[in-house]
C-alpha cells in the first residue's frame, strides 16, 4: 500500500503526529562558540574584501572611459553580481555564527533561494558570453568593435539574467510546493536545494529530475561555450608570433579558465547527485566556495592582474589625490 494513502510520509511516519514548518532552523558548521567566532571574524573579512574589489571594479569601469568597452562592461555586471551573490547568503550566515536564533522564516528562506539559485545561474551563463567576447577579441580584433557591438552584448547580459530569473523561479516554485512537517533543521548555511529536498516530508522525484536535468543542461550549454571558445582562442595564441604575445594572452586566460573550473566543479559536485547522498559537512565546505570564495577571487582573477586596470586605479588614485590638494 502506497504510505501516502495510509496516513504515512515517505519516511513512514504517521503525518497526523507532525506539525507543518512555518520557519526553518539554519544548522550551520558548529557549535564550538570559539570556532564560530573565528568563522564569523575569516568570513566577515572575506566578505569586506569581496564587497571592496566588485564594487570597486564597477566605478571604476564607470569613471574611467579608457575602460568603456564589452570587455570590461562584462566584467563590471559580473563584478555586481558577484556582490549580489554573496550578500544574499554572508549577511545571514554571520549574523548566525554569533546568534543563539539561527531561524529564518518559510518566506525568507524561499526569497533566499530564489535570489541565490537566479544570480548563481546568471553567472554560470555570463561566465559564458565572457568567454564568447575573449574568443572574438582575440581570434578577430579588428572586427571586435563590431562583433561586439551594443547590440551583441546588451542581449547576452540580458538573457544572461532572464535564465537566471526562470530558472530560480521553476526551482523555488517546485521546492516550497512540498510539505516539510517533519524536522525543520537543515543542515547547512543558507537555504539551499539538496538539503531542503532532504528534510521534505513529501515524494521529491520530480523535484530531483528537474535539479538533474535543469542544472545539467545549464551546465553541458555553459561548459560547452568556454571550452570552444577557449579553444579557438588556444589556436589563436598557437599562431602568434610574438613569445611575449602568446604569454600574456595564454596567462591571461588561463587564470580565466582556473576561475571557471573551480566554479563549475563546485556546482556540478554540489547538485549533480541525489539528495540521499547530500553529507552536510561536504556539502558546506564546497557551497562555502562558489557562494562566498570565487566572489572575492573573481576580481582578482579577471581584473588585478590586467594593465589596463592597474593604470586605471593608478588615474583615479592620482586625481583624488590633486582634487584633495586642490579643496585643501
Amino acid at each position: 500500500m502506497d504510505k501516502r494513502s495510509s496516513g504515512l510520509d515517505i519516511h513512514g511516519i504517521p503525518l497526523k503526529n507532525k506539525t507543518k514548518v512555518t520557519m526553518f532552523i539554519l544548522t550551520g558548521f558548529t557549535d564550538d562558540f570559539g570556532l564560530q567566532v573565528f568563522l564569523f571574524l575569516l568570513f566577515l573579512a572575506i566578505y569586506l574584501f569581496t564587497l571592496i574589489g566588485n564594487l570597486g571594479l564597477v566605478v571604476l569601469v564607470i569613471e574611467d572611459s579608457r575602460l568603456h568597452n564589452p570587455m570590461y562592461y562584462f566584467l563590471s555586471v559580473l563584478s555586481f553580481l558577484d556582490v549580489c551573490y554573496s550578500t544574499v547568503v554572508t549577511p545571514k550566515m554571520l549574523v548566525n555564527f554569533l546568534a543563539k536564533n539561527k531561524s529564518i522564516s518559510f518566506i525568507g528562506c524561499a526569497a533566499q533561494m530564489l535570489l541565490f539559485v537566479a544570480f548563481g545561474t546568471t553567472e554560470c551563463f555570463l561566465l559564458a558570453a565572457m568567454a564568447y567576447d575573449r574568443y572574438v577579441a582575440i581570434y578577430n580584433p579588428l572586427l571586435y568593435s563590431v562583433s561586439m557591438s551594443p547590440r551583441v552584448y546588451v542581449p547576452l547580459i540580458t538573457a544572461s539574467y532572464l535564465a537566471g530569473i526562470l530558472h530560480a523561479t521553476i526551482h523555488t516554485v517546485a521546492t516550497f510546493s512540498l510539505s516539510f512537517c517533519g524536522s525543520n533543521e537543515i543542515q547547512h548555511v543558507f537555504c539551499d536545494m539538496p538539503p531542503l529536498l532532504a528534510i521534505s516530508c513529501s515524494d521529491t522525484h520530480i523535484n530531483q529530475l528537474l535539479l538533474f536535468y535543469f542544472v545539467g543542461f545549464i551546465e553541458i550549454v555553459t561548459i560547452l561555450i568556454v571550452l570552444i571558445s577557449y579553444g579557438f582562442i588556444l589556436l589563436a595564441i598557437l599562431k602568434m608570433h610574438s613569445a611575449e604575445g602568446r604569454h600574456k594572452v595564454f596567462s591571461t586566460c588561463g587564470s580565466h579558465l582556473t576561475g571557471v573550473t573551480i566554479y563549475h566543479g563546485t556546482i556540478l559536485f554540489s547538485y549533480m547527485r541525489p539528495s540521499s547522498s547530500y553529507a552536510s559537512d561536504h556539502d558546506m565546505i564546497v557551497s562555502i566556495f562558489y557562494t562566498i570564495v570565487i566572489p572575492m577571487l573573481n576580481p582578482i582573477i579577471y581584473s588585478l592582474r590586467n594593465k589596463d586596470v592597474k593604470w586605471a586605479i593608478k588615474r583615479l588614485l592620482v586625481r583624488n589625490w590633486f582634487l584633495h590638494k586642490l579643496h585643501l
